[in-house]
This record gives C-alpha cells, structure tokens and sequence, in this order.
C-alpha cells in the first residue's frame, strides 16, 4: 500500500513530514486544575521515508519543552521563533543520520502554557454543575501542536495509545481499556486507538462526568445536570449510525459514544472518532438538531477515514460529510428532507460567500493556503456547502442515486486509512465511471466544469434545483409578510400560521425574510406577539430570529441577543450575532462591551475570531 507515502506537502506545517513519518504517538499525562496545564511526555514512533535523514522537525504552539531523548540518550533540540499562526518548529538533531526505512521512538518530555490554543480549562461557574472544573479540547485544524509536538499535518495517519492521570473523570477519541487508582484522590485513565487517524482527532474532556447508554455501541456523555434530557434528545443515534453502514462500509471505530460540552464548545459538533463532541445547544427537547449527529457519524468515514490531505482539500472531508449525512437523512426520512437540508445549506451558502465577497479566495473550493495562512480565517460554510453541491451536481449529471451511491461505497473503500487530495479523488471518480459505466459516462462527466467548480472564488455557476415542495409553505408566508410591509392591518396573520411548522421549516422561513430588505419594526413586534419567536428555546430558530430583528435595527431585542450570546459560544451563532449587533444602529458599543465583559467565557479560537471580527484584534 505505497500510496500512504504519497509526497503531498502540507503548507499548514512546519513539520518534514516527507523525510520522517510518525506511526503512533503514545501521551502520558498529568492533567492539573491548579496549574492549568497538562504536564507529562510524548513518545512518538517514527520511521525515515527517505535517506540520510539527520533531524526530525515536529510542529509545535507556546509549549514548554524540557527534554528530548532517543534510547535514553538527550537529544538537541532547538525551537524556533513563531512562524504566524502556525507556531514554532521544533529542530531535534539525530546523533547520526539514519537510512530509509529505519524505525526509532523519540520522547519529549514537556508542558503546556496558557497560550495553549488547543485547550480550554472552565471554572466551576462556567459548567452546569458550578461545582468542579472541566477542561475540553479541540485540535481541529492546527492546534494539536499547541498539546503535543507531533506532525500535526492530515497527510500523517497515526494510532495513539495515552495514560492521563487526573482528579476528574477523562474520555478521548479512543477506547478505554482500564483506570487505576493513582493515590492522593488521583485516577490513571488508559486508552488505545486501533485505527489510523490524523493528528487534529486527538480529544480529551476532562470534568464530572456520567454516561447514559442509548445504544449498543452508544452512551452519552455530560455533567450530570443534563445527562437525562441528553440521552432523550440522541436516541436515534444508532439508526443513523446502520443506515451510514449500510450506504458505505462497516463502522470501524468500535464505540461512538457522543460528549455533551459545556456551553463554550465553539462548535456544533466534532467528529472525534470513538467520542463525537457536541454543542449543549442541540439539547433543545425537541429532537430537531440530531442532524448534526448525522454529520458526525457521516465523519467516521468521510475525514476520519478518508482524510484530505492537508486543508487547502478540506472540502473532500466536509463536502462529502454533508453529502452523506443528507443520504443518511434521505434515506431514513425521503429525498424531500434532503432537498429542504440542501435549501437551507444553499441559503449558508449564500451568507459566506457575501461576508468573504464574490472574489474572494477564501470562497474557492482548494483555497491557496500557502504563506503561513491560518486555515481557522478560511473557515466558512464554504468546504461545507459549496462541497456538498459540486457532489450533487455530480450525481445528476451520471444519472442519479442508482449511478452515484456504489460509487460512494467504491471511494470509501479505495481511500480508506489515506490521505488524499482533490487530484486523487477527481482520478479515481474517472476511473470508476469508465470500469463500471464505460466511455459514455467518462463523456458525461467531461461536461463538468471541474476547474470552475475548485478553482473559482464565489457561487456555484450551476442552478442546483433543489425541490422546494417541504419549502413552498415557509416562502409563501415569507411572502405574505414582505407584502404587508406597508400595512398597518395584520388580521390575515394568526399564530396557526406557524402552529404545523417545524423547526426546521420555522428557519427557512425567517431565512427567507433575512433576504428581504430589513422588516419595519411595527411588523417584527406583530410577528413577534402572533408567533411568540423571542420566546423560542431552539437555538437555531432564536438565532435566525434575532439575526433578523438586528438587520432591521429592532432595539427590543438587543439584550435578547447578548443574553443568547453569553449563555453560549458556538461561533454559529456568536459570530454573525455579534457583527450582527455591532452594525445595528446604537449596537457597536454594547458589542464590544458585551465580549470583553466575557471574553474568557469563549474558547480561544472563538474568541480570536470574534475579536476580529469586531475590529478589537
């Protein structure tokens, strides 16, 4: 299987991942609450790929290296100045070089700083409980080197094994396999992750933690205080997980048990493999955000198992996610329900592309991320969507589901445990179509515009067409508002209007009226008073909601806003609602305000993006 060692450079790493590759990477750590760090060492098995190799060069963030050693023997080291937000090479010299093909272990013995952007340690106060601390990570794209030095590139495919001793309860993206007592009131928790994964799926949560089993490979996980409602809210988890088997190949992760964060996750979901991390605010009591559990379970194949090679591809992971997670959705619900997901995809779409603007490179599907570019700047419902599409047009143009689902399979089972670029992908589709279909099919992908669709900053050039039969409803109420505009008379409006609509159809709808220009505000105080919207728990209807009001300037739900803005950190909402308030006529002030009042509430990465955002970086 050669093609592991495909020479794919990275220009996200510092690392010299195409003289040495790294094969398992062992942790042991100590996690402390007082310190705020997790202190302890790495050993890294490592073979040269190519001859005469004399230094490793690892990437690491702010970490406080003490030793390096090789069979017991200290190595030098030297660490360089940051290179941007890519951080810091670390140079370890070898005591000789050594040919290709030989194996050694590296340990490095260090710490982690406050500057670690990879973790976020929370108060008592900032949990549910209010009773004990909790720490959480997210590595996802470059901040794994902020926790261990490794080659933390997605071309490099590595297993894990980790020992974290701690005074709370630990999980990782791994199985455990045993804890034992460590004295002083301290637990060592071990774990072992079989199957290759990259570097930015290393996970841990740490806190006061309980597991509710839902399923025969599933449990979530929470603070106690929400454990039950958690439980309810995932249940259907496994049916998705056996209809993604059933669509591609047999589940290989073992467990997929699922970590309700604290409320600063900055994320929907990560698919971290063996434990997916999930934002509290799908907990809404209504089973209407499982869609994201559809995403993370697409994951384990499309990114954890199949991974872009390094982030300039990173829609081969998020494309194809949403891709399948919405097969997974047609599948278990019909090909409407996967129509009225692409329309609001579409619509996400739209708002990323608008906020870059047209031409901007982060709107191209293979974004150039040489010269030290932070992925995190790039990120965008871009690779999500924009991905999804060109797949879906691809899917039409071979004549359907029929055609295009065993190729799904096919991909999966050719790219598994590799990391590839688009080039891999585009060759591989070809030659798939050719064997199973013959030249008449190679003619009718000839027609795709493949440079366009990659290479071309801003919207799709091709209509997708979605069937809008589940949307038709929203748009016509959508409608019948924007024509009232001028109206004092509301009496055709009622609350039945909305009484049948789901959540989901509750957003398409506002959506469709946040591309309307901004609603006179006696018309939002109606809608408001028939449909009760500010009173609405779910997160992404109240998000849609506010995000309306604000374009319209509408004060009376300006600290509605910065009431939903501090209960939660998911940049989801934070960011727009944040730009949002900060444009809004007399908002600016109480945006700013507002985040540095609680910028220690978010995690650093959310918080360094709104900071942007709001001119304070």
């Amino acid at each position: 299987m050669c093609h592991h060692h495909h020479r794919h450079g990275d220009p996200s790493s510092l690392a010299n991942i195409n003289d040495v590759r790294t094969t398992h990477i062992h942790l042991d750590w100590k996690i402390s609450f007082a310190k705020r760090n997790i202190e302890g060492y790495v050993l890294l098995d490592l073979v040269a790929i190519a001859g005469n190799v004399d230094k490793v060069i690892l990437d690491t963030n702010f970490l406080c290296i003490s030793a390096v050693t090789l069979d017991e023997q200290p190595l030098k080291f030297t660490v360089a100045e940051r290179y941007g937000d890519l951080g810091s090479a670390l140079t370890i010299e070898l005591p000789a070089s050594v040919p290709e093909g030989t194996k050694f272990k590296l340990r490095i013995d260090y710490a982690t700083t406050e500057k670690c952007s990879a973790i976020q340690f929370l108060e008592p106060e900032q949990t549910l409980g209010k009773k004990h601390p909790y720490l959480f990570s997210q590595c996802e794209p470059i901040h794994a080197r902020s926790f261990v030095p490794c080659q933390d590139s997605p071309g490099v495919k590595v297993t894990y094994s980790a020992a974290v001793t701690s005074p709370l309860r630990v999980l990782m993206s791994a199985l455990q396999t045993k804890e034992e007592d460590a004295g002083d009131g301290l637990t060592t928790y071990h774990f072992m992750q079989k199957t290759t994964m990259p570097s930015y799926l290393i996970a841990i949560a740490v806190g006061n933690l309980e597991g509710r089993e839902i399923g025969p490979r599933t449990t979530v996980w929470c603070e106690p205080e929400m454990v039950e409602a958690a439980a309810w809210e995932f249940e259907p988890t496994e049916s998705f997980i056996a209809t993604g088997e059933k669509l591609l190949t047999p589940y290989e992760w073992g467990r997929y048990d699922i970590l309700v964060l604290p409320p600063s996750f900055p994320y929907g979901g990560m698919e971290n493999p063996c434990l997916t991390f999930v934002t509290p605010t799908l907990v809404n009591g209504d089973r209407s955000a499982v869609d994201v559990i559809a995403h993370e379970i697409a994951h384990s194949w499309m990114g954890n198992l199949v991974t872009t090679a390094n982030w300039q591809h990173f829609w081969l992971n998020e494309g194809w996610t949403v891709f399948v997670e919405r097969k997974i959705i047609s599948h278990l619900r019909g090909e409407l329900e996967r129509q009225f997901s692409a329309i609001i995809g579409w619509k996400a779409l739209k708002e990323s592309v608008k906020l870059f603007g047209d031409n901007s490179p982060a709107t191209v599907l293979n974004p150039d991320l040489t010269g030290g570019v932070n992925p995190d700047d790039y990120f965008s419902s871009v690779p999500y969507e924009k991905g999804f599409n060109f797949l879906y047009h691809i899917e039409k143009t071979v004549g359907g589901p029929s055609v295009f689902e065993p190729y799904m399979k096919a991909h999966v089972e050719r790219f598994a445990s590799t990391s590839i670029t688009t080039s891999d992908w585009k060759n591989f589709l070809f030659e798939y179509m050719e064997k199973h279909h013959g030249q008449a099919m190679v003619d009718k992908l000839n027609t795709i515009d493949f440079d366009a669709w990659t290479k071309v900053p801003g919207m799709p050039l091709v209509d997708p067409a979605f069937d809008t039969t589940m949307a038709d409803q929203c748009y016509a109420l959508a409608q019948r508002w924007d024509e009232a505009r001028g109206s004092t008379e509301f009496s055709t409006f009622a609350p039945g209007d909305v009484e049948t609509f789901t959540a989901t159809q509750k957003i398409v709808f506002l959506e469709r009226l946040a591309d309307c220009e901004p609603l006179p505000h006696s018309l939002l105080a109606k809608m408001d008073e028939l449909y009760q919207l500010t009173a609405i728990r779910n997160s992404d209807v109240r998000f849609r909601w506010q995000q309306l009001c604000l374009q319209a300037s509408y004060e009376p739900i300006y600290h509605h806003t910065v009431e939903f803005v501090t209960q939660q950190g998911r940049m989801k909402f934070v960011r727009p609602l944040y730009r949002l308030l900060y444009k809004a006529e007399g908002g600016a002030e109480l945006a700013r305000e507002t985040f540095m009042k609680h910028k220690s509430f978010y995690h650093p990465i959310a918080a360094a993006l709104v900071q942007k955002d709001l001119g304070l970086a």
